[in-house]
């Protein structure tokens, strides 16, 4: 594989997936980096025998998990998970993280909350000191759709930044719209924040289904750097 960023995906996601999945229900998480897990996941059931049901994330999830031949499963059959194995946007040295720029932040961190163990797979771009250093695209928070003009103004009144509405792009007009059927407001934060006060703010905000920080909740992360090697970070 000549990319290194790929090559930076798939290095993280193979070993995460070699270090932590056992037979047993496993959370799915969404993103590029997640398709690289879920053909290890295959590779071993293959190769191994392993038996695993798989909960997606999001639509993207299902499908992977689909086209690989595993066993899908749900939180309403399957309430308790051996291991999450999920991307993130950007990861600090505590491992708490920004997620959700592709928009599947509510269900990612509901999987990541039923687990035994979350497990972080990303690229070296992902690993940073302290949030907002390499992701400048701020903070996703998801909101009901009619609430998101209240939502956009008590952000700023009270934290601060600038929010977006976020747009679908050129392929569709009008605002991104969620598996949930919700939109999403990109938070764009000024300098360090006390992130665990950060994210109780936010969803105490009437309108917010959730928002993209995840404080406290990964334990072990992997990332692929461009030498081909793989930087560990614990918590």
């Amino acid at each position: 594989m000549n990319d290194p960023v790929e090559n930076a995906k798939r290095l993280a996601a193979f070993k995460a997936v070699d270090n932590h999945v056992v037979d047993g229900v496993i959370g799915i998480g969404s993103g590029s980096t997640v398709v690289y897990a879920v053909q290890r996941i295959a590779q071993r059931v293959k190769d191994e025998g392993l038996e695993v049901i798989c909960v997606p994330s999001s639509f993207q999830a299902k499908q992977l998990i689909i086209q690989h031949g595993l066993k899908l499963g749900d939180l309403e059959m399957n309430p308790h998970l051996k291991v999450t194995i999920d991307g993130a946007d950007e990861s600090d040295e505590i491992l708490t993280l920004i997620k959700g720029g592709g928009g599947c932040l509510t269900q990612e961190k509901i999987l990541a909350s039923c687990a035994e163990e979350f497990v972080v797979i990303a690229d070296y771009r992902k690993a940073s000191a302290n949030l907002g250093e390499q992701w400048s695209k701020g903070i996703p928070i998801e909101v009901i759709p009619s609430a998101y003009r209240v939502v956009y103004n008590k952000i700023e009144k009270m934290l601060g930044g600038k929010s977006d509405l976020r747009m679908s792009g050129s392929s569709k007009a009008g605002p991104v719209v969620t598996d949930n059927g919700n939109f999403i407001l990109d938070w764009i934060f000024e300098g360090a924040q006390n992130w665990k006060e950060v994210e109780v703010t936010l969803n105490m905000i009437p309108g917010v289904v959730e928002n993209g920080l995840f404080v406290g909740m990964a334990k072990k992360a992997y990332f692929g750097m461009s030498d081909g090697t793989v930087m560990e970070r614990n918590v």
